[in-house]
């Protein structure tokens, strides 16, 4: 038999962010009704935290207060939704008499989750044997609840889903899309692990060059039948660049226009998520309703700027975004390219940190000769100079991204050391 949680204990922890530590991507809640009964202000914070996060955004939801009580009084008169969650703060006997009650006029279809604090494996035992669906003991995170919703819907015959990392510049030339591709080779040849890279500047995409590709079908084929993509139609689409590393070509032509409805986007990334552990998305430096909820649909986001004021400007505009539309996830990762140019005044990146309020993840030096080697052979930087500076830290960045990091004494001596010419 378990013990009881101290009661003098706050019921939820509310933390800004949390870090994620899972490999695998997060699924969206489907289409669902839920109904949140507190009892302590708390609580209702808590619940109107979740119910904001981004991959809520299908589900109707209420929220009310009066905790078990309030619910069986409200459904003796109204239907039930798919899932009810519900605070408990009394004793053990109370609870398992107004369940009791709760299922008398509950449909036989709606799930339960009771959030307490009694860490009581017995309590936990009898309440799964009255059918509740999950007991949650407090405190709490915001993606332990979300994670806990989304598995009582999930689909079990459906397959893994990857994480998506979403690469954006802050502004033009910033070196984005060489990031996101030798990053994405870097998940697959350094991590070994399977990754999809996506081109999502469909006119001016330059995958098809850095990795020596000329291919007649992509991502355009995708978007222009969304709801026709499936396994077959994916395998013709994709270009098979390593033994772990498949690629989505832009078309790169101005031959016609590319004016696809931002659900198409979502769609295709949905189906694209279950090829492999990691899709790297390397989004155009332009502003369009697609391009934000890419963005915000990411489980990561890359911004790569380069130390002047313009980028400032937009890294924070864009920090500042992000955070507010994803206020449970973990912040965006920044990345500082082409710093230290000769006779170009440049912001210090300790002072860009603290102007945007992100730290750098990583600084790349200046280095024109290895990328211009890199994008005139159609390679990548690791198969141009595998021990440059430049290769360990995107091979640095692959790690973090896949949660797969050495110890932290490594990360600083890094960061310190990519200045240092190899």
């Amino acid at each position: 038999m378990g013990t009881v949680a101290d009661t003098s204990a706050p019921l939820l922890d509310m933390p800004k962010a949390e870090p994620a530590t899972d490999v695998g991507g997060r699924a969206d809640v489907p289409h669902i009704a839920i109904h949140v009964f507190h009892d302590t202000p708390d609580m209702a914070a808590f619940a109107q935290r979740i119910l904001a996060d981004r991959r809520m955004a299908k589900v109707q939801s209420r929220i009310l207060p009066g905790g078990l009580g309030a619910a069986i009084t409200l459904y003796r008169s109204e239907t039930t939704p798919q899932l009810i969650i519900v605070e408990w703060t009394d004793a053990p006997h109370i609870l398992l008499a107004q369940l009791d009650s709760l299922a008398e006029v509950c449909d036989p279809d709606t799930k339960l989750v009771v959030i307490g604090l009694a860490n009581d494996i017995g309590l936990y035992r009898e309440l799964i044997r009255r059918g509740i669906s999950d007991y949650l003991v407090a405190p709490l995170k915001i993606g332990q609840v979300i994670e806990a919703i989304s598995n009582l819907f999930a689909d079990p015959e459906a397959p893994f889903i990857g994480r998506m990392v979403a690469f954006v510049g802050a502004k033009g030339g910033v070196g984005s899309s060489i990031l996101a591709h030798n990053v994405a080779y870097a998940l697959s040849e350094t991590v070994m692990a399977s990754t999809v890279l996506v081109d999502l500047d469909l006119a001016f995409g330059t995958s098809g060059l850095d990795f020596n590709q000329d291919p007649t079908q992509g991502i355009v084929d995708a978007l222009s039948q969304p709801d026709r993509v499936d396994d077959v139609l994916l395998d013709r689409f994709l270009v098979q660049i390593t033994e772990r590393l498949s690629l989505f070509c832009a078309p790169a032509s101005l031959d016609r226009d590319f004016d696809y409805p931002p659900e198409a986007y979502l769609e295709v990334a949905g189906k694209i998520r279950r090829r492999a552990p990691f899709v790297v998305w390397d989004l155009p430096h332009l502003w369009s309703p697609w391009v934000r909820q890419m963005i915000i649909a990411a489980d990561d986001v890359v911004i790569v700027s380069t130390p002047d004021l313009a980028a400032l400007r937009n890294s924070k505009a864009l920090v500042d975004l992000i955070r507010q539309a994803r206020p449970n996830d973990p912040p965006p990762r920044l990345v500082l390219n082409q710093v230290g140019v000769t006779g170009r005044p440049e912001i210090p990146p300790s002072e860009f940190g603290e102007a945007i309020g992100l730290a750098p993840s990583l600084i790349l030096p200046w280095e024109p000769k290895l990328f211009g080697e890199a994008a005139n052979n159609g390679q990548m930087i690791h198969a141009i100079n595998p021990k440059s500076k430049v290769a360990e830290g995107l091979n640095r960045l692959a790690q973090m991204i896949s949660r797969r990091e050495g110890p932290s004494s490594a990360k600083t001596s890094l960061l310190s050391s990519l200045f240092k010419r190899s």
